[in-house]
């Protein structure tokens, strides 16, 4: 009996959609709220609110680089979700602990903000990006070897999904080993590596027409 339960649990694909999408909403809400505005008491000219808005730089970078971590992984999930015929009980568990560190990402966000330039803050943050493409990868395997894809999706998507997520992911650990030069060097350096997998594929499109 357990057996035949396990069979028959997880095969729907629209409600693991709609979780996720639930759950990167409130990921992304948790970010913005973690911004501390200045309060009155601290500004009482134009000159001292200039200056507590800008010692906030560090809020608003990792602000703005776990917001474009959220997008990109989840469009990176909902692609390989539209391209699964279904699901087992063991896909959907893989993305339950895709979705636990989504859920970290506003804790080692604000981790960061708050101590920016240490080495432990950024490899903390770098290692929930890690966790995050090292199940998506495991769940594009996983599908792939229980014949969950689609029969008319081509090889070269197939192929590609899995490339896609371990040249990220080594470009991402590319740019937290830089942490040991300097710690803004590395930020710099994974906010390029997003830009370029948010903006840049968009650009090379217009171009190609």
């Amino acid at each position: 009996m357990p057996t035949l339960y396990n069979q028959i649990q997880g095969r729907n694909l629209d409600r693991l959609a709609a979780l996720s999408d639930g759950i990167f909403a409130v990921a992304m809400t948790l970010l913005v709220l973690d911004l501390h505005l200045p309060t009155v008491a601290q500004a009482h000219s134009e000159r001292e609110l200039a200056a507590a808005l800008c010692a906030l730089g560090p809020q608003w970078l990792t602000y703005g680089m776990s917001f474009l971590t959220l997008g990109i992984f989840w469009a990176g999930q909902q692609t390989q979700l539209n391209h699964l015929e279904e699901g087992t009980r063991d896909l959907t568990w893989i993305h339950l602990g895709f979705l636990f560190a989504i859920t970290a990402l506003p804790l080692t966000t604000r981790l960061l903000a708050g101590f920016i330039t240490y080495r432990l803050a950024l490899g903390l943050y770098w290692l929930n990006i890690l966790l995050l493409g090292a199940m998506l990868y495991w769940s594009w395997s996983h599908a792939t070897c229980r014949n969950l894809i689609k029969p008319d999706t081509p090889d070269e998507v197939r192929g590609s999904i899995c490339r896609r997520i371990l040249i990220a992911q080594s470009l991402y650990a590319g740019g937290a080993v830089l942490c040991f030069i300097s710690t803004w060097l590395s930020i710099a350096a994974i906010v390029l590596v997003q830009l370029n997998y948010a903006i840049a594929p968009r650009i090379w499109w217009r171009k190609a027409e």
